[in-house]
């Protein structure tokens, strides 16, 4: 007679996978960040009412969603249900029941309206083991076009054409809900029209010879020893955003008077301007930006120039092209999955301040 082997096997959830996996390094100092957010998360849920996701439990998800490129809500909870490596990191049992995935997004957006990213992003950095890596001192910025969850055939006129000539934006009735729509000789901007689907959005593009998109601008502010992200911004897609964002996030590491330390900014040619640079010395920060040459004059000198450290910032600065790599591959955030600006209007000053 062959075994028919055990029905029920007992084992510690935690001893199921490798022993050198990074989530148990990664979930040690998520703990210790989630730890400071106690009193934040306590504000945001009510004493009464159904039971909902907890917050920690909720963050850990949307950690483990970004590093396994899992691109629905859907299909993190398919792989929650099943994954023991995932319960164990997320805090679910074995036998715990795993959330519908409708429920995981509405808590998710309760979550970020309580500006609880920016929060839990500034107490990671603040562990010991992860501020060691930062420097403090010398840092670069900058930006990267986010598609907007849009179609262009959403990006029509804000007052209809008062003439009866034909016009991309009109549709045939018999044609269906996804008609298909000639965009050929019409003009079209941000001036005179918007999109239906995510009137955020703006029509860019990034340099000549690109098609124009519906989409922002994501922003970084990147430390240069470890190449470690310190802040990051999503704004509307114009041709000033990103030296805007610039500023204001390294106001978060300065002070808005400049009074707090000096630092040296490493940019590309995008960032050689006047204006930029004389803001930025007047918070302190030394302009370590490439010199835009062709047809112009650069607003830095070799009194910048001719010191070793800004050679080594200009080559230290390209690492953060593998942070907007790493965002549009593995994080799957080539193309926003939300509709709407995720933050306000301008970009907010970083919630991290370095200390000496």
């Amino acid at each position: 007679m062959r075994d028919q082997g055990c029905y029920f096997h007992t084992s510690i959830l935690r001893g199921g996978f490798g022993v050198r996996t990074p989530l148990r390094a990664i979930r040690l100092i998520v703990n210790e960040a989630l730890s400071v957010l106690t009193a934040r998360f306590e504000a945001l849920y009510a004493p009464f009412g159904r039971p909902s996701i907890p917050p920690e439990q909720l963050l850990r998800a949307m950690l483990l969603q970004a590093f396994y490129s899992i691109r629905s809500e859907r299909q993190l909870m398919e792989r929650l249900d099943f994954d023991l490596s995932f319960r164990w990191f997320v805090g679910l049992g074995i036998d715990d029941a795993v959330w519908d995935h409708s429920t995981f997004s509405k808590n998710r957006d309760r979550l970020l309206d309580g500006d609880v990213a920016a929060g839990f992003l500034c107490a990671v950095l603040e562990r010991p083991k992860v501020k060691r890596l930062l420097s403090t001192e010398h840092f670069s910025i900058d930006g990267t076009l986010i598609e907007a969850w849009a179609s262009m055939k959403s990006f029509k006129a804000k007052e209809p054409p008062q003439d009866d000539s034909k016009s991309g934006d009109e549709r045939p009735a018999t044609e269906g809900r996804n008609a298909e729509v000639d965009f050929r000789g019409e003009k079209r901007s941000n001036v005179t029209h918007a999109s239906t689907t995510d009137p955020d959005a703006r029509l860019y593009r990034k340099s000549p010879g690109h098609g124009a998109k519906l989409c922002f601008i994501g922003h970084v502010l990147m430390e240069n020893r470890g190449g470690l992200v310190v802040d990051a911004e999503l704004t509307r897609a114009t041709g000033y955003a990103e030296r805007y964002a610039a500023l204001e996030m390294i106001k978060g590491v300065t002070g808005e008077d400049g009074t707090t330390r000096r630092i040296t900014v490493g940019g590309d040619k995008g960032f050689d301007t006047a204006d930029f640079v004389m803001e930025l010395r007047e918070l302190g920060a030394v302009p370590h930006v490439a010199q835009n040459i062709k047809g112009r004059r650069s607003a830095i000198d070799g009194r910048t120039t001719r010191h070793p450290g800004y050679a080594v910032s200009q080559r230290i600065r390209k690492r953060i092209e593998e942070v907007f790599g790493w965002t549009k591959t593995v994080a799957g955030q080539r193309k926003t999955r939300f509709r709407g600006l995720p933050v306000c209007d301008g970009p907010s000053p970083s919630p991290w301040r370095p200390t000496i």
